[in-house]
């Protein structure tokens, strides 16, 4: 009897690892929704307004935390900018000076009131060269579009025109001056309250509603933001990426090893 009631143990033991390995995404990045974070980034009006989009819980859009103390981590925007091309930069502080870019939207007006964008994720965190970008069955665009309005214009089959997306104008507007998110570690809004992760399965589940309107692509149409940006990416000294979803904190400048895995 005494037999069988261990062999039982060790059978639900490995069941539970197999059940605890299968709610990690395959990469770390998969904790964050790239098309989320453009639909968001689509219907916001400010800069400020789309970095409080991302760090509102309702909007589902990040599961991430990578510093492992187990809660969410809060998400910043800053905005690169040159000439007609701009890099707007999803980030997250580890502690007090570390500091982990999660993804970037690149966007670059091509022409009079024609623009593009992608979304890239960052090389730490998502499998190499994850690339999203708005698709053609895109919510509420329209064919060939004359007349100002909120939407997307579809100008051939593959290419989105986002020039009318308020986000865009409001970044190509006369009076946009440069954002970067004036908070810190421990120094956040005072609106925002971090909370738990979810199991990876359920975060899948909640990102559904906004892939329908985007795609993966595996070339980069704004060829100039990775000149512009990788000499300021933010990459921390002491996150290491593992395949399926592990990351670990090594050591750090306050001294002592932590795992983070989840």
């Amino acid at each position: 009897m005494k037999k069988q009631i261990v062999l039982l143990l060790v059978i639900l033991g490995i069941t539970s690892a197999f059940s605890q390995e299968d709610n990690r995404p395959l990469n770390t990045g998969n904790d964050f929704s790239l098309e989320g974070a453009l639909e968001l980034f689509k219907n916001s009006n400010s800069l400020e307004e789309f970095e409080k989009n991302l760090n509102d819980q309702k909007n589902n859009i990040n599961n991430l935390d990578l510093n492992g103390d187990g809660d969410i981590d809060y998400i910043n925007v800053e905005d690169i900018k040159e000439n007609d091309t701009h890099i707007i930069v999803m980030s997250t502080y580890l502690d007090e000076t570390e500091k982990q870019d999660i993804a970037i939207i690149t966007l670059e007006k091509t022409g009079n009131d024609k623009a593009v964008l992608q979304i890239e994720g960052d090389e730490d965190l998502f499998a190499k060269n994850t690339i999203v970008e708005p698709q053609a069955k895109e919510k509420g665009a329209v064919q060939n579009l004359k007349t100002e309005s909120n939407i997307a214009v579809i100008e051939n089959p593959t290419v989105v025109n986002v020039w009318f997306w308020p986000s865009v104008q409001f970044l190509y507007g006369p009076r946009y001056s440069v954002w970067i998110s004036p908070y810190r570690w421990r120094t956040y809004p005072g609106w925002w309250r971090p909370w738990r992760p979810v199991a990876y399965p359920v975060f899948y589940g909640y990102g559904l509603r906004y892939r329908p309107y985007y795609r993966p692509v595996a070339f980069r149409r704004v060829v100039v933001a990775r000149g512009i940006y990788y000499p300021r990416r933010h990459s921390s000294t002491f996150v290491i990426h593992n395949h399926r979803g592990t990351t670990i904190i090594r050591q750090g400048r306050r001294g002592g090893v932590r795992d983070g895995r989840r």
